[in-house]
């Protein structure tokens, strides 16, 4: 098939998969379709483009499948056991990967611990137990030394590793005078740059000038960057994300030597979020930004290799398209389609026949028809800062004004919402509700300088811009004044409750999940302040007195709390423990006021994994926001 005719073949296929303009009320799936583990989360690409290796959720654990892709023939399976996730895999050779093993206790969780590293065969032969591998970065799979890969480690100043990975033998190959670091080679192999945080989160880029370092850039937490990215096919110039004055940062060409600057690529809203290099790694072919809709700025159109991608994406119209893998000979290429009503499918292309092959979908049970489409929105807060964010319509919604909830993502910091498929956004949506997902100030992605303005402003202009976002909405028309619900996990919990308390009377309810509640309990209490890059971190975001962390926590507002809340919590939280949960339920009950839907799981931690467990969160969820704002409610206070 030429690329023509399969561009052609997916057009007529992918507009036959379009969401529908339906007139009609959704027809109301049942909640477990919505939550129930994808078939799989992660798919990768042999170097030789033979082997693919595919990542499966089994409840409380993810277990790993490779297979032989020509039949798809299975060639070995690993399950390291309860509450162990294989999260990513990487190939250091034709025949053999490393697999990056987390402990997780919670469905919001990042990693508990270090991961453990395994290494095997592709058909499970010589596996073997990778010392101390998770303390470490890969810097550089040096394909021309199959045997060992260059690793990156931290202690009191960063180190440089030759890895052995059969083995597990270590040797040193630099060092660097920065905490938290990590180095940048040339393509022939040569240090260049360094690129650390130190203990109190400040940044420091650092290159190398002979024997020793020369300090290139510093900033604090939430300055300005100037990172290294990469060099230049030639091997003379480097590739430099950098920020000025707070703005997103955009690349840079840089030349060592003379310290001439070429300006590549930028976008005035958002920093790139990921890019394209060629198969030899040698260059530099396009950088994706996500303004709203993901999309990809190519640099480099004449590289055969731009070109195929190029027309990969134009092939799939209304989805987005990431790239996963290339081949080292270039000839096959593993993508993901993917949109806001789908959630995505991997296919492998052969840039040698022009046919591409499907091999998974990740959740085969969801029609996209039925699911709701996902609107990127922007709007003025009062102060005159532009926020964006993502309005989620119910299907058959009609021009009236509709119930809503407001869904604050977690992080907060370095954290963004983003355009694709949301399950629990579209099973609210599918439940009648318009769902609107603000990336308040504070969030990542747009810029240093709009991240640094939610800093010690959890509870005040990070919640303001959620309000003016609501406000938006009604003006528009979107949105019942009378029927807006919040919602949240994590710092989303926190947001849900304190927009509450920062507006008594806006909300119909609030849900809280897994959320921070009390900002003086964060310096206490969880896994952030176990560390001293965690303690840094609280010292540079949280306000600065207690009385001001009081002030901005709902369990120390609950006067101002005066319309029904719904909790859940996991009791093996270790992000956010128990004690969150406890303060307020108390603070709520002493009041008069106690939850009206109280829902802990001994059993879970940061988010609900069990199935069963999600299916009963999600129906409580549905009820009690019926019974506000939805056809229970009547649409009057």
């Amino acid at each position: 098939m030429t690329m023509t005719m399969f561009r052609r073949f997916l057009l007529v296929a992918l507009l036959a998969l379009g969401p529908a303009l339906a007139t009609a009320a959704p027809e109301r799936l049942p909640v477990g379709e919505f939550f129930k583990d994808p078939e799989f989360t992660s798919v990768s690409l042999s170097p030789s483009g033979k082997y693919i290796t595919v990542s499966v959720p089994q409840g409380d654990r993810t277990v790993l499948a490779a297979f032989e892709i020509d039949g798809m023939k299975l060639v070995g399976k690993w399950d390291y056991g309860e509450k162990r996730h294989i999260e990513r895999v990487t190939w250091v050779n034709d025949e053999r990967f490393l697999m990056f093993v987390s402990r997780k206790v919670g469905r919001f969780d990042f990693r508990v611990g270090t991961p453990d590293v395994y290494a095997s065969n592709v058909d499970g032969t010589q596996r073997a137990d990778m010392p101390n591998l998770g303390y470490y970065d890969i810097v550089d799979l040096t394909w021309d030394d199959p045997r060992t890969i260059l690793v990156q480690r931290s202690v009191d100043s960063a180190f440089l590793s030759r890895y052995d990975v059969y083995n597990g033998r270590v040797s040193t190959v630099a060092t660097a005078p920065v905490r938290f670091g990590g180095f940048l080679l040339d393509h022939e192999g040569k240090v260049r740059y360094a690129l650390g945080q130190q203990e109190d989160q400040t940044t420091v880029t650092l290159r190398r000038d002979g024997d020793r370092w020369t300090t290139v850039h510093t900033a604090e937490m939430g300055g300005d960057v100037r990172i290294p990215l990469m060099f230049s096919g030639d091997n003379k110039r480097v590739y430099f994300a950098t920020s000025e004055e707070g703005r997103p940062a955009g690349l840079v060409l840089v030349d060592p030597e003379t310290g001439d600057e070429t300006p590549v690529v930028s976008n005035p809203n958002v920093q790139p979020y990921t890019y394209l290099t060629s198969s030899d790694d040698r260059e530099l072919l396009a950088v994706a930004f996500m303004d709203g809709l993901p999309g990809y700025e190519f640099i480099n159109r004449d590289h055969p290799e731009s070109k195929t991608y190029a027309g990969l994406i134009n092939a799939f119209p209304q989805h987005a398209v990431s790239f996963q893998g290339i081949s080292r000979d270039g000839r096959l290429v593993l993508f993901r389609a993917y949109s806001d009503v789908d959630p995505g499918a991997y296919y492998l292309f052969d840039r040698t026949t022009g046919a591409a092959q499907f091999l998974l979908a990740s959740m085969e049970w969801i029609d996209p028809e039925k699911m709701a489409e996902m609107r990127a929105v922007s709007f003025t807060a009062r102060d005159g800062t532009r926020v964006h964010g993502y309005l989620t319509l119910p299907n058959g919604a009609g021009k009236g004004p509709l119930p809503l909830v407001l869904n604050p993502h977690g992080g907060p910091h370095g954290i963004r919402d983003m355009w694709g498929f949301n399950p629990e956004v579209q099973f609210l949506a599918n439940r009648g509700y318009a769902v609107l997902q603000v990336n308040f100030r504070g969030s990542g992605g747009y810029g240093s300088g709009f991240e640094r303005k939610g800093y010690r402003n959890w509870g005040t202009t990070m919640v303001d811009d959620m309000t003016d976002a609501v406000d938006w909405a009604i003006a528009q028309g979107i949105a019942d004044k009378d029927r807006i619900c919040t919602y949240g996990a994590s710092y989303g919990g926190y947001a849900a409750l304190q927009t509450v308390v920062r507006e008594p009377v806006k909300y119909r309810c609030t849900i809280g999940y897994v959320g921070v509640y009390s900002l003086p309990l964060m310096f206490k209490d969880g896994d952030i302040p176990e560390t001293e890059s965690g303690r840094a971190f609280l010292e540079r975001v949280m306000p600065e007195t207690l009385a001001e962390q009081q002030r901005q926590s709902p369990a120390f507002n609950v006067d101002k709390i005066r319309i029904p809340v719904m909790l859940v919590q996991g009791a093996k939280d270790q992000r956010v423990p128990m004690s969150q949960y406890r303060l307020l339920k108390k603070n709520l009950t002493d009041a008069g006021r106690a939850p009206e839907v109280d829902i802990v799981e001994d059993k879970e931690g940061h988010g609900f994994y069990d199935y069963d467990n999600q299916v009963e969160l999600y129906t409580a969820m549905e009820k009690f926001l019926d019974k506000y704002i939805g056809a229970g409610a009547g649409g009057s206070r």
